[in-house]
């Protein structure tokens, strides 16, 4: 048997049950389409992350107590603001600082939470954070106490309501502070919390509304790529000296980039492969229905061998089926992934999708695999009826 003739068969006799070959595709339509989904979004948020991050600035050292891994519990720090200018005149570079607590801020009648941030002068400098109207925090702010602030352009819009905020007064935490700042926006953050719904204020003043006199963190930039980690170990060296008894760790742009992509990626893998037990139960529902058919057809099989179609014809003709139904299943479950996913990424921010040409074109050969190895046995049983028995069955 020719096979283009073997095909344009197949399609007849899937044609005759069309509700039962819908049916039968189903299961692979909606593993194919949760697999492309779920490895879409996986894929988004990884490249989300690692936007975010560059974002931040470039040649980056955090330094922060404690070792950073994920998992252990947080270190209460010990850091003070004079850490800062013992790294900077070790290391010869501006060192910013964090000190950060979520707040209510309060205009008028209107209020919102938002993370409030003690910083000194030095993080314009050190990080990618530029401002669209007014002027950042300087270093007289910070010597002097200023009660003083630069907010993110979400506060503006609920605080605010399109008003000029330059020169306003805000309560935050119950304190009052000026704006004299307007970050540019910058979206959302993958890592949770918004960053355009910030506040900076000096951290002489964060420290006093605080009640806190500690930092969380510093930064540091080193001055090229290749001087990162040079700049790592001068810092934790300063601080060893320090504080001989407690442990810091240095994080680098890279080693966030890659423990966060390692956890992503293997999220990635595991949904994926729980979606993809839907295309294993697609594959028993093919080759369950192929058994059927091989039964119902078992006259239509005797007839075509007694008229000379030998074993293997009879045999690639179901084989030709089940892959049939599995591969349109898995067109039309890429159809459906890439749909949904650029669906999901509009109307969700926080779910960012990004389609790679690989994962349809992995989920398709997966769903081919599937119609090939389900449809092998009722194949089989079907190109070794003998044709006498198969003629004078009922």
């Amino acid at each position: 048997m020719r096979l283009a003739e073997a095909w344009r068969v197949a399609v007849t006799a899937l044609r005759a049950n069309r509700l039962r070959s819908l049916l039968t595709m189903l299961g692979v339509v909606i593993g194919v389409a949760a697999v492309v989904v779920l490895v879409a979004i996986g894929t988004g948020a990884k490249s989300e992350v690692e936007e975010q991050v560059n974002g931040l600035g470039a040649n980056l050292v955090i330094v922060v107590p404690g070792r950073l891994d994920f998992g252990s519990a947080p270190t209460k720090s010990r850091l003070e603001l004079g850490d800062a200018d013992r790294l900077g005149r070790a290391t010869g570079q501006e060192v910013a600082v964090s000190l950060a607590s979520g707040e209510t801020v309060r205009f008028g009648g209107r209020e919102a939470f938002a993370t409030v941030n003690g910083t000194n002068a030095a993080v314009s400098r050190v990080f990618v954070r530029p401002v669209a109207r007014g002027e950042y925090l300087r270093q007289t702010d910070v010597d002097t106490r200023r009660r003083v602030a630069v907010i993110g352009p979400e506060l503006v819009s609920s605080l605010f309501d399109g008003a000029d905020p330059l020169g306003r007064t805000i309560s935050v935490g119950g304190v009052r502070f000026r704006v004299i700042g307007v970050f540019e926006p910058v979206g959302s953050s993958t890592f949770g919390g918004s960053r355009d719904a910030e506040v900076h204020i000096p951290v002489t003043a964060a420290q006093r509304l605080f009640g806190d006199m500690r930092i969380d963190a510093m930064a540091l930039k080193a001055p090229t790529t290749d001087s990162i980690e040079e700049v790592s170990d001068e810092a934790l060296a300063v601080l060893a000296d320090r504080y001989p008894d407690e442990e810091f760790s240095a994080v680098t742009q890279d080693q966030i980039l890659g423990t966060v992509g390692r956890i992503l990626g293997l999220l990635t893998s595991v949904l994926a492969a729980i979606a993809a037990i839907s295309l294993l139960v697609g594959g028993v529902g093919v080759s369950n229905i192929m058994l059927v058919s091989v039964r119902e057809r078992t006259r239509e099989i005797g007839l075509r061998k007694a008229v000379g179609a030998r074993q293997r014809d009879v045999t690639l003709q179901f084989l030709l089926e089940a892959v049939l139904l599995t591969t349109i299943g898995g067109v039309l479950g890429i159809a459906l992934g890439v749909g949904g996913s650029l669906g999901l990424s509009a109307l969700v921010d926080q779910l960012p999708a990004q389609i790679t040409w690989w994962s349809p074109a992995l989920a398709f050969t997966v769903s081919a695999a599937v119609g090939i190895f389900f449809g092998v046995v009722p194949a089989r049983r079907a190109g070794r009826l003998d044709p006498v028995v198969a003629l004078r069955t009922e």
